[in-house]
């Protein structure tokens, strides 16, 4: 059976001894992550494409560099981007590559697309959410939650995880990054180095 995904076939070899199992299909994509111009490692995070096809393929081609916005075909995603609001034991943002600082939004099916489902809780650290401003807002912009945060549920689009403890471990170098009180705008910068697909 050939995979929606062809990067992802025999990835399971690829992938550190002490990632768990993921669910068959899914897309695994990868985030190396740098503060303060030292790199802290990388995020492994499976996307739950059988849950949200349209937020994990989103994400996906951000991650891949596949999308394209201009005639040119020039990349667009994230790689070179910042981890631009940081809240300890709450969550860490990142993705916004238009603006750089939170305001800025695009999606790979225009300007914006709508919440696809909220089946998923954040009921746990670690999972991968969309960052919106509002109902049916959702562009390139994501969290990872640091802990549980229930009060996200029905209003954030949980799309994926991240798989192993060395990726829980990175997550939580960028959530101990010291911050601005006024913006929580972490006062080194956080940057995703490079970033792809299993």
């Amino acid at each position: 059976m050939t995979s929606k995904y062809p990067c992802i076939e025999g990835s399971e070899n690829l992938l550190p001894e002490y990632c768990p199992k993921y669910s068959a299909g899914n897309p695994v994509v990868f985030l190396d992550i740098s503060i303060g111009g030292h790199n802290v490692g990388r995020m492994y995070m499976e996307l739950f494409a059988h849950k949200c096809p349209k937020t994990a393929e989103n994400f996906r081609q951000f991650c891949t560099g596949e999308f394209s916005q201009d005639a040119h075909k020039t990349p667009t995603g994230y790689k070179g981007s910042k981890f631009h609001r940081v809240i300890k034991g709450f969550m860490v943002q990142g993705g916004d590559f238009v603006k750089h600082d939170g305001s800025g939004r695009v999606s790979i099916y225009g300007d914006k697309f709508n919440d696809e489902n909220f089946d998923l809780l954040h009921d746990s650290p670690g999972l991968l959410s969309m960052a919106n401003a509002g109902p049916n807002s959702n562009g390139c912009q994501f969290f990872i939650t640091g802990a549980k945060c229930p009060w996200l549920d029905g209003k954030h689009v949980v799309f994926g995880k991240l798989l192993n403890d060395e990726s829980l471990l990175v997550a939580k170098k960028i959530e101990n990054t010291p911050t601005y009180a006024s913006n929580d705008a972490p006062k080194l910068n956080v940057v995703i180095e490079n970033c792809g697909q299993m």
